[in-house]
């Protein structure tokens, strides 16, 4: 076998270059990219609404971009955290670290690399206030819902908390301040959460119950179905909040009520008898619901 170390260093080069590259793709995976860039939607939607549309593109830029490679880093960190749980489960046994594509070090390196400077970044572009929340997302997603997957439902509970964070790390970045209608963007973002994690979670139980996750309440079938039904009933008013509270207009209202009122009939008939499909079905309205609500929410921002 030729030893690196006796070629000539463009020869060593070549050969280097290669293992470097291979580390690419898992570095992505890691960094969970659907995720991590829904966020970043959340975020700029968030600044684009609480400044009326006026804020420029190079400040919701630096926002997007904060948002996101902290987000990563957190991401990251956590699969750090329960690569041996993952190693078990169907679901992610494939991901970069229990696949053993990435190094537990590498892993913890590039996700604290990640965490560290998009913080870093958010206050320098945007701000203390954006990126101090940047970092209680963090240590909250970390420290609570992660260690209390395994022990009570309340961790699906308490993570939606900082699943909802991003939309104030926005407001507040456009705004520099703590107002109404951040909050309530806050807690569309909250309440929007639980079915989709419920959907979900039914879905995987038995993949979850490998590893004692416990994301989903006791009860069976129907007391989640309550629970989503529940969390779409509020999220129905809370939907309508920006429009009360003067930030979009009449367009925005009128398609978020036809959106909350069908994601709260898709829950309310899995609630009836809770399947795998209608369970399936609730998780993929969830993802056309958020989407299209902030969608509607850019296109009829209300400017001063």
């Amino acid at each position: 076998m030729l030893r690196v170390d006796s070629m000539h260093p463009l020869q060593s080069l070549a050969v280097t270059l290669p293992s470097w590259f291979a580390l690419l793709k898992p570095l992505y995976e890691l960094t969970k990219p659907g995720i991590t860039g829904y966020v970043m939607i959340t975020a700029g939607t968030s600044a684009f609404v609480g400044s009326r549309g006026s804020i420029d593109f190079a400040a919701i830029l630096h926002i997007v971009l904060g948002t996101g490679i902290a987000t990563a880093g957190a991401l990251a960190l956590n699969q750090y955290v329960e690569r041996d749980f993952d190693a078990l489960m169907t679901r992610t046994k494939g991901r970069p670290l229990p696949s053993g594509r990435l190094s537990p070090v590498q892993g913890l390196a590039a996700a604290t690399v990640l965490l560290v400077g998009g913080i870093i970044y958010l206050a320098l572009s945007s701000g203390l206030r954006p990126a101090a929340i940047a970092a209680a997302s963090a240590i909250a997603y970390l420290t609570i819902y992660t260690p209390l997957k395994r022990q009570s439902y309340i961790a699906t509970l308490a993570g939606a908390v900082p699943g909802a964070l991003p939309t104030l790390i926005g407001w507040t970045a456009a705004t520099r301040a703590f107002e109404p209608a951040g909050l309530a963007l806050f807690g569309i973002a909250y309440l929007w959460q639980l079915p989709h994690v419920l959907g979900l979670a039914w879905m995987l139980r038995d993949d979850y119950a490998k590893v004692g996750f416990k994301l989903i309440p006791e009860g069976g079938g129907h007391v989640i179905g309550l629970h989503m039904v529940l969390a779409t009933a509020v999220l129905l008013p809370a939907s309508l909040s920006p429009t009360f509270l003067g930030y979009t207009g009449t367009w925005y209202a009128t398609g978020a009520f036809i959106l909350s009122t069908g994601f709260l009939l898709v829950s309310a008939t899995a609630g009836w008898n809770m399947t795998d499909n209608a369970a399936r079905g609730v998780f993929f309205s969830s993802l056309l619901y958020h989407p299209l609500l902030l969608s509607l929410m850019v296109f009829d921002t209300v400017s001063v």
